[in-house]
């Protein structure tokens, strides 16, 4: 059923993406009266189609190859390499008749649209929900750093108190792109002692291996008790109780939830001797580790209390685009990244399979919507790179045009898409593979 909720939540994210993207084309199409002889939802390879129908001679339909979606426009040449209404004169209400300004603006309407939704999205989550934080200056007991945080020279209890100099008001901007992707120095409080330490620039490999969390915890360092025993767990055959403490693994003292967290991992499947206060007394408790690292308690923690900022209806707009923009901005850095040569291309792209899995397997709509926001921007972002058969290609060709004041011939245009297509088709290839490859890594780890 996990499944199930996984994938249907997959589909239907990337089916109001693509519609909406191609919604973007279809309308600005029809605002400069131009014929649209198609509009699906997937791909209809092959000629066959789901499901079909025509209304006011444009033909709507689902196709069988869930790549995205497309409308196909009268007089233009796109991925369905259709050439042969291209071969009689230009009629008035093709693509190919229109003022190259007109064209650029239908290329870059299903952008447009994505950008727009997003925007939307995090501008309705936001007036709906505001924005909750965890003020820095509140955290008492520092950071808890997973592998990638402990490779750069981080140690559990360090305070980070700037990034490139700048005081830190929300603990939640430390694992923020404009700490992970800019190559920043962390000002961070040891003790007595005030340190300078460089996020690498290649952290990015690492994120893609690990995970976010393995850079810094998502929540703050934090002392803890034993709130409830499970029934039937290892906790209760060793006797803990409700109120309990546990102050050492092992003989080895534990004040911090992570340092139990880590003597049981250590220790999985395995009995150990629990050192524990209750009330006045201290006891020596064994219990055996699960083969999770678990033994079967809910813990009480002492995090510092959020913070929630409602900025109103229209007042979330603003914050709604800054978050559309940080993303869209965090999506080029990590491609630039690539280029620069800091970043492995198969770390930093993700496909359907990976896409899939963040949306997880629990309906959750806050996180669905969230997701989906995200995702708006990557398509809007994906389509305007410079390559042929997407959107930024033929905008280039288009501003091309405009500058050389004569349309590009109709040869080199079929050729130009050709190759995009090829290209194309190699990235789905090579991203499904690389999907499956981090899936059986994953699972051997």
């Amino acid at each position: 059923m996990s499944i199930v909720i996984m994938v249907g939540q997959f589909v239907l994210g990337l089916s109001i993406l693509v519609i909406l993207h191609e919604l973007g084309h279809f309308l600005a199409a029809r605002a400069f009266g131009i014929k649209v002889d198609k509009f699906y939802l997937f791909f209809d390879a092959w000629g066959f189609s789901l499901f079909k129908f025509t209304y006011k001679d444009v033909e709507y339909g689902i196709g069988w190859l869930p790549l995205g979606g497309y409308v196909k426009i009268a007089g233009m040449i796109d991925e369905s390499m259709d050439t042969e209404q291209l071969a009689g004169p230009p009629q008035p209400w093709e693509f190919r008749s229109k003022p190259a300004w007109q064209r650029l603006i239908v290329m870059l309407g299903g952008i447009f649209v994505n950008i727009v939704l997003a925007i939307f999205i995090f501008w309705m989550l936001t007036a709906r929900y505001g924005e909750s934080y965890i003020a820095n200056s509140s955290v008492k007991y520092g950071i808890v750093p997973g592998t990638i945080g402990k490779k750069m020279g981080l140690v559990a209890g360090d305070k980070i108190i700037a990034v490139n100099g700048k005081a830190v008001d929300r603990f939640e901007d430390l694992m923020s792109s404009k700490v992970l992707l800019d190559h920043t120095v962390l000002t961070v409080q040891r003790g007595n002692q005030t340190l300078n330490l460089t996020v690498p620039a290649n952290v990015i490999n690492d994120l893609s291996d690990y995970g976010l969390e393995q850079f810094i915890s998502s929540l703050p360092r934090t002392t803890f008790a034993i709130d409830s025993v499970l029934p039937n767990s290892k906790a209760q055959e060793a006797g803990l109780m409700h109120g309990d403490s546990i102050i050492a693994v092992n003989a080895a003292k534990v004040v911090y939830f992570d340092q139990l967290q880590s003597q049981l991992q250590a220790n999985k499947e395995k009995a150990v001797d629990l050192t524990v206060r209750r009330h006045n007394e201290t006891k020596t408790l064994k219990a055996t580790v699960t083969k999770e690292g678990t033994i079967g308690v809910r813990l009480a923690y002492d995090l510092p209390k959020e913070q929630t900022i409602n900025y109103g209806f229209f007042g979330s707009l603003p914050v709604g685009a800054d978050k559309a923009w940080n993303n869209f901005s965090g999506t080029a850095k990590s491609i630039g990244k690539v280029f620069k040569g800091d970043a492995k291309f198969n770390k930093v792209i993700g496909g359907p399979v990976a896409i899939a899995t963040q949306f997880g397997s629990r309906v959750d709509w806050v996180h669905f919507w969230t997701l989906v926001g995200l995702l708006s921007i990557a398509l809007a972002f994906t389509n305007l790179l410079p390559i042929p058969a997407l959107d930024g290609g033929h905008a280039i060709f288009l501003i091309v045009e405009m500058i050389k004041g004569k349309p590009l011939s109709d040869k080199f245009l079929e050729r130009a898409q050709l190759v995009g297509f090829v290209l194309i088709l190699s990235l789905i290839v090579f991203v499904f593979g690389n999907d499956i490859v981090k899936l059986v890594m994953k699972g051997r780890s």
